[in-house]
C-alpha cells in the first residue's frame, strides 16, 4: 500500500482538508516540519502533502526538495532543532562520523565532542540568540572542519512565538588548515633562521653562525617539510659560479660537481638560478635538464634563493619516488627558501659588518703607527750612517732596529688581511685584485705629511709594503741600508724635494742600484729645468711619470708597470 505524508497543524482532521485521501493509501500525518523531516528519514514515501499557511508554502517548499539533493552535497548537513539536537543529516556528515543514529543525538555529542577553535567560542548558543549566521572551526582528532551556522524559523507555534531551528554545514578543511599551519610554522621557523640575538653575536664567530644556520635549515626541512634529500648552492657574484652551502643526501662526488648558474649544461640547479624561475621535476629519468643527484633519485623540487629581485642561490629537495612533489610542497618550499634568503643576507650583512670594523681598526692602527714607524727607519739610518767605521756592535744593533722596525709593519698588515680579507668585503665594495703588487715594497719621497699618509693608506690595502722618507737624501740612505732582502721594487718621488730635483735625485739612485725603478710625481705643466726631459734621457724608465692630480688607477697601473716591467700601463700619461 502506497505511503503518503501529510503535514498539517494538529488541530486540522484529515477530513477538513481540501484533499480526501483514498482508502487504498496509508497517510501517515506529521504536525511540523522537524517531525516530518524525522519521518522521511525514517520511511518512504510516495507523496507529501501539506497543508500549512501560504506565507509557509514557499520556504516549506524549497527544505523539502532539498533533503534529496543534501545527500549529493560534499559538505555535511544537518538541520538541528532549538535544542541542538540533530532532526535531520545528510548522508556526506553521517559518513564522516561513521554513526548511523546520527538523528536524535546532541550535535557536539553526534560528532565526537570537537575542539571549537574559533572566531565564536560557541556558534551554535550565539546563532540561536542572534538568530544570525555564525561560524567557526572545529577540530574532531586530527581532522579539521569549517562549521557554519544559520538560524531558520521553520513554523510558528499557538502561542505565536517563532520555532527556530539551525541549518549546520561543515566543510573538511584538513588539508587546508594543515597547510596553514604548515606555512605558520615555516614562517616561525624563517625567523628564527635570521634571529641575531647580541650573546650570540658576541660568542660566535660568523663560520659559526652560518653552521647554526645550515643545522636550523636541516632541521625545519626534516620537521616541517619531511625532505631528508637537501642541497643548497650561493651564487658567487665575480664567477657567477654555484658555490655549495649545504649538502645533505646527495652523492658526494655530485655535491663537488661544478655548476654555474647558466640555463643551458649546468642541471635543474643552473636553469633555476640563471631563470630565477622554479622547477618541478616530477620523473628524473625523462628530464633532459636533470643531473643526478641522489642515488636512484625520481623527482626534484628546485627553487630559487631571491634577495631583493637578484637570485643568491638555489635551494633543491629530491625524492626517490616519481611524482613525489606536488604544488602544495611548491608552495612550502618558495615560502621557505624566502627566509632561507633573507637569512643568508643577515649574515652576509653581519660577516661585511665584522670585516668592516675590523679593517677600520686595523687601518686605525696602521695610521697610528705607520708614520712613526717611518720616523724610527729615517732616524735609524741617519745614525747608521753616523756611526760606520766607529763600532760595528752599534751599528748591528741599529740594524735590528731597522729589522724589527719593518717587521712590526709588516705583521700589522698580514693581521689586517686576516681579519679583513678582500674575500670578505660586500661584491659592491670589493677592490680590484692586483697581484702584481702583492708584497712588492715601495718607497715614498715627499716632504708633505698627507701624501706620505695618502701612500700609505692607498697602497697598502693592495698587499705593497710602503716606507716613507722626507727628501733626498734621506731617501738615498733608506736605499743604502735596505739590504737585498728589503730592496725596492718601486721608488716614487715628488719632482721637487727640499734639498734635491727628480733629475739629481735618479742620478745618485744610479750611484747605489744599476737601474733605480723611479717613478716621478709632478704638476700638470711643472718641470723646473727640464728635470723630466733630463731624467729620461739619463735612463728613467718609459711611463715613469705621474700628473697630479691623478687616479688611483694610474697610480696602480704605473706602480705594476715598474715592478713587472712586461706590464704596461693602460693609462695615459703626458709626456
Amino acid at each position: 500500500m502506497p505511503k503518503v505524508l501529510c503535514v498539517k497543524r494538529e488541530t486540522q482532521g484529515l477530513d477538513e482538508l481540501p484533499w480526501k485521501f483514498p482508502e487504498s493509501v496509508e497517510v501517515i500525518e506529521a504536525a511540523s516540519l522537524p517531525q516530518a523531516v524525522q519521518l522521511l528519514e525514517q520511511n518512504r514515501f510516495q507523496a507529501v502533502y501539506w497543508h500549512l499557511h501560504p506565507d509557509e508554502n514557499e520556504s516549506i517548499c524549497r527544505i523539502f526538495q532539498s533533503c534529496t539533493i543534501l545527500d549529493t552535497m560534499p559538505d555535511g548537513v544537518a538541520l538541528l532543532d532549538d535544542k541542538k539536537v540533530i532532526v535531520r543529516a545528510n548522508q556526506r556528515l553521517t559518513s564522516w562520523f561513521e554513526n548511523q543514529t546520527l538523528v536524535g543525538l546532541n550535535f557536539y555529542q553526534a560528532i565526537g565532542q570537537p575542539n571549537i577553535l574559533g572566531p565564536e567560542p560557541s556558534p551554535l548558543s550565539t546563532a540561536l540568540a542572534r538568530q544570525a549566521n555564525c561560524s567557526a572551526t572545529l577540530q574532531v582528532n586530527e581532522r579539521y572542519y569549517d562549521l557554519n551556522v544559520a538560524p531558520v524559523v521553520l513554523a510558528t507555534d499557538t502561542s505565536g512565538e517563532e520555532n527556530v531551528h539551525l541549518i549546520v554545514t561543515l566543510r573538511d578543511s584538513t588539508k587546508a588548515t594543515l597547510q596553514r599551519q604548515k606555512l605558520e610554522a615555516l614562517r616561525q621557523a624563517g625567523i628564527a633562521l635570521a634571529d641575531l640575538r647580541p650573546e650570540e653575536i658576541f660568542e660566535m664567530d660568523v663560520d659559526h653562525r652560518i653552521d647554526l644556520l645550515k643545522d636550523n635549515i636541516l632541521h625545519y626541512t626534516k620537521d616541517l617539510l619531511n625532505f631528508d634529500v637537501v642541497e643548497i648552492r650561493l651564487v658567487e657574484q665575480q664567477t657567477n659560479r654555484l658555490v655549495p652551502l649545504l649538502s645533505v643526501g646527495i652523492d658526494s662526488e655530485v655535491s663537488k660537481m661544478p655548476l654555474f648558474a647558466s640555463a643551458e649544461g649546468n642541471g635543474v640547479t643552473g636553469f633555476v638560478a640563471a631563470t630565477g624561475n622554479s622547477y618541478l621535476c616530477e620523473d628524473t629519468t625523462h628530464d633532459p635538464l636533470y643531473l643526478d643527484g641522489l642515488i636512484g633519485a625520481k623527482s626534484s623540487l628546485t627553487v630559487p634563493l631571491i634577495y631583493h629581485d637578484e637570485v643568491i642561490g638555489s635551494f633543491n629537495v629530491e625524492s626517490p619516488e616519481i611524482g613525489a612533489f606536488d604544488e602544495s610542497d611548491l608552495r612550502f618550499v618558495e615560502s621557505f627558501a624566502r627566509d632561507i634568503a633573507v637569512a643568508l643576507n643577515t649574515l652576509e650583512l653581519l660577516a661585511a659588518q665584522q670585516t668592516n670594523a675590523a679593517q677600520q681598526s686595523v687601518e686605525a692602527i696602521h695610521a697610528a703607527v705607520a708614520i712613526p714607524v717611518d720616523e724610527v727607519l729615517n732616524d735609524t739610518v741617519h745614525v747608521i750612517e753616523s756611526y760606520i767605521g766607529h763600532d760595528p756592535d752599534v751599528v748591528k744593533r741599529l740594524r735590528s732596529i731597522l729589522q724589527n722596525a719593518r717587521d712590526i709593519k709588516q705583521v700589522i698588515q698580514k693581521v689586517g688581511q686576516k681579519l679583513a680579507p678582500a674575500e670578505a668585503l660586500p661584491a659592491g665594495v670589493q677592490i680590484d685584485l692586483r697581484p702584481a703588487l702583492k708584497d712588492k715594497r715601495i718607497l715614498v719621497i715627499d716632504a708633505d705629511s698627507q701624501v706620505r699618509t695618502s701612500a700609505h693608506n692607498l697602497l697598502d690595502r693592495y698587499g705593497c709594503i710602503v716606507e716613507t722618507a722626507h727628501e733626498g737624501k734621506e731617501a738615498i740612505l733608506m736605499v743604502r741600508n735596505c739590504g737585498p732582502e728589503h730592496a725596492y721594487d718601486a721608488i716614487i718621488s715628488d719632482i721637487r724635494l727640499p734639498d734635491i730635483g727628480g733629475y739629481d735625485l735618479l742620478m745618485q739612485l744610479k750611484e747605489v742600484l744599476e737601474q733605480p725603478p723611479l717613478i716621478l710625481m709632478t704638476g700638470f705643466g711643472y718641470d723646473p729645468g727640464h728635470s723630466i726631459v733630463k731624467a729620461r734621457k739619463a735612463g728613467l724608465r718609459a711611463g715613469a711619470v705621474l700628473y697630479k692630480p691623478f687616479r688611483l688607477d694610474q697610480l696602480l697601473n704605473i706602480v705594476e708597470s715598474i715592478v713587472q716591467p712586461e706590464i704596461v700601463p693602460t693609462s695615459q700619461v703626458r709626456s
